[in-house]
């Protein structure tokens, strides 16, 4: 039992470990802390500052909509706060390869994160240290946080106000895509259509110079006047009008029918116009997609690394890594186990009792 008692591995055991040897410990302790703020320090890890803006997008895309249009019915204020799907919306597009290519390009990131071309898979490096420095995430308020981290502090709060930018600029060209070909459509349209109704005012022109100017009221008008010419037996008159309902006989169907279209045609053009308006402020007019709610600015501090976080978790990890050691050792070779005073009499007076 004895024997059992002194083997095991306890806290008083490796609280004397540690008392012995209490100069060997301190010294690795200390050596691994300086090992870690040196390793820590910018000869060997780039210090970055951290710049962030945070964004809310617009509730609705669309201006002419919102402001211009009297058939489409929507409770969206253009000046409201996005919702959930905006700001999903808003974090695919800051995600895209079109904000990616030309944040890289304007600042030759590729340049400037020591990154050469001749590397083996540079753009594949370029996209994964993009990805590290430059994050988009989601707020607990639905708002969207853009963070930089970079080397130079002007630089981090530069990229990030130029994302900001660059949101509203690619939202405009994604839809000035659409909304160019949409207008392109409802032009052509709008002015087929006005062609149209010129060829069709043309001919009625021509018509009105044969005297047809209004068939239906013209033949009402002129069989009441035949009556009375007939009644008087005015032979001249009753010729005179009975030329004149020959004549709107011979034309009147053809004004009658172009005057139809025409109505046809007014109420489709006033239809027409009324989305090429749209259209048209669509495809011309650009509306900011998004409030900022905190612009970036140049850090006076680094963010990265955190020297007092990695020399805290070094000495702790050092600190555990001995304790297992000594341990181990104490229990298994007895290399730093002490031997009590009278111990070696003790275990030569065993046999003799």
């Amino acid at each position: 039992m004895d024997d059992k008692q002194k083997d095991a591995f306890n806290s008083k055991n490796l609280f004397g470990l540690l008392i012995e040897y209490r100069r060997s410990v301190l010294v690795i302790l200390a050596v691994a802390a300086l090992l870690a703020v040196l390793f820590s320090s910018p000869f060997f890890i780039t210090p970055l500052y951290k710049s962030t803006v945070i964004l809310y997008p617009t509730s609705s895309n669309s201006i002419s909509k919102v402001l211009i249009s009297t058939t489409f019915q929507s409770n969206k204020d253009i000046l409201e706060f996005g919702e959930s799907e905006q700001t999903e919306q808003m974090l695919q597009v800051l995600n895209s390869n079109r904000i990616r290519d030309k944040v890289i390009e304007r600042f030759n990131l590729m340049e400037h994160y020591g990154i050469k071309p001749t590397h083996k898979y540079p753009y594949t490096k370029l996209n994964k240290l993009y990805d590290n420095r430059i994050t988009f995430r989601r707020t607990e308020y639905n708002a969207v946080r853009i963070t930089v981290m970079d080397s130079d502090p002007a630089m981090a709060a530069q990229i990030a106000n130029d994302i900001a930018e660059l949101f509203d600029s690619t939202m405009n060209a994604m839809q000035k895509e659409v909304a160019i070909k949409a207008f392109q459509l409802v032009e052509s349209e709008y002015q087929a259509l006005c062609q149209e109704m010129a060829v069709l005012e043309d001919s009625l022109n021509t018509l009105r110079k044969h005297g047809v100017y209004d068939y239906e009221s013209q033949v009402e008008m002129l069989s009441q006047q035949l009556a009375v010419e007939l009644g008087k037996g005015n032979s001249q008159g009753i010729k005179s009008i009975q030329n004149y309902l020959d004549t709107l006989a011979v034309y009147g169907g053809a004004y009658y029918a172009i005057n139809e279209k025409l109505d046809h045609d007014r109420l489709q053009l006033s239809l027409v116009k009324t989305k090429y308006e749209e259209a048209k402020v669509d495809a011309t007019e650009e509306i900011p997609h998004k409030f900022v709610v905190t612009s970036a600015f140049k850090a006076e501090h680094k963010s990265y690394p955190i020297r007092w976080i990695i020399v805290t978790i070094t000495v702790l990890a050092t600190f555990i890594l001995l304790l297992l050691l000594l341990g181990l050792f104490d229990r298994y070779g007895g290399f730093f186990r002490i031997e009590a005073p009278g111990a070696k009499e003790k275990t030569q007076e065993q046999p003799n009792t």
